[in-house]
């Protein structure tokens, strides 16, 4: 008999789920009996259990699923069941460290899960996603700037085409550029097209910054790339994306601040009583770390939604 490759059989297996329930919708809402993927000790392991396992494997190497990934993540579950086999055999289960690994893990799941069910049920209304819109289209004017640049590695080789470019008037900057500009802008006569303020590095950024269309520095801008002549043609005021285009990002946006007002008030009804002789915090310390708490959790939430 031919033996079956490991990784074709887990990859049949990890895809098998949702194909059957595509093909059977009533079968579906049916709570199907548990798949075991292995039996170790006689103890079942399921297949839904295999899957969550794996799908952290997955992630963790960058969305790459195969066949030796699958063969390993198998093999690492495998000793994963052995090894907890083991530590119930010695009783580690009973151990204080133990336990409060334990109760801070399933903490961690439990409240995940309940984000998620939170951000799923936190629909954005058509007004919420227009105000939303409206913010984020403010937020999303910014100047873009079309220029050339001249760059060489010596300050002094920059100083003296600045002088040059002084003495004829500006004229001839791409020229100069082709002929003494390093990088793969120089054939292009230092054209870098258009561009924002946050695409360049600081030094660059400030100095375009403060040009007028048809000036030029007039001291040479030192980056980690070398020295720059900078000319700036043209600036204009870059149009945010549509409403439609935006939608999915404006969804997610209003879902992560719907979550987040959520559990700021869970935050707010919940009964605390803290150890005093443990636990000393001044007032505003604990708001503004619910604050930062309570927006990281809303954004990981709206992320996974």
């Amino acid at each position: 008999m031919k033996k079956t490759p490991l990784a074709l059989m887990l990859a049949t297996l990890l895809c098998a789920g949702p194909a059957l329930a595509a093909e059977d919708q009533a079968a579906a809402e049916t709570p199907a009996e548990p798949v075991t993927i292995a039996t170790i000790n006689g103890k079942p392991y399921g297949l839904d259990l295999f899957r969550i396992f794996y799908t952290e494997r997955v992630q963790q190497s960058g969305g790459q699923n195969t066949p030796e990934l699958q063969e390993r993540a198998f093999n690492e579950f495998l000793n994963l069941a052995v090894a907890s086999q083991e530590a119930d055999k010695l009783g580690l289960a009973d151990d204080p460290e133990v336990k409060a690994a334990t109760q801070l893990q399933n903490m961690v799941i439990m409240s995940s899960a309940a984000l998620q069910t939170m951000a799923q049920q936190a629909n954005p209304t058509d007004e919420e996603l227009q105000e939303a819109y409206k913010r984020f289209a403010e937020q999303a004017k910014r100047t873009e700037y079309k220029a050339r640049h001249i760059l060489v590695d010596d300050q002094a080789k920059a100083e003296a085409l600045i002088k040059k470019l002084d003495e004829s008037k500006g004229k001839g900057f791409a020229e100069m550029a082709k002929e003494n500009s390093l990088g793969p802008t120089a054939e292009k006569g230092g054209d870098l097209g258009w561009f924002d303020a946050g695409q360049m590095v600081q030094p660059f950024a400030d100095a375009v910054s403060k040009l007028k269309p048809g000036s030029y520095t007039e001291q040479p801008v030192q980056t980690q790339f070398g020295w720059h002549i900078i000319e700036l043609e043209e600036t204009r005021i870059a149009e945010p994306p549509s409403f439609e285009d935006a939608k999915a990002q404006l969804e997610t946006t209003v879902r992560r601040e719907k979550v987040a007002e959520a559990l700021g008030k869970l935050r707010v009804d919940a009964k605390v009583e803290l150890n005093q002789d443990v636990v000393k915090l001044k007032e505003d310390a604990k708001a503004d770390d619910a604050k930062a708490t309570d927006g990281k959790a809303a954004d990981d939430a709206a992320e996974k939604k």
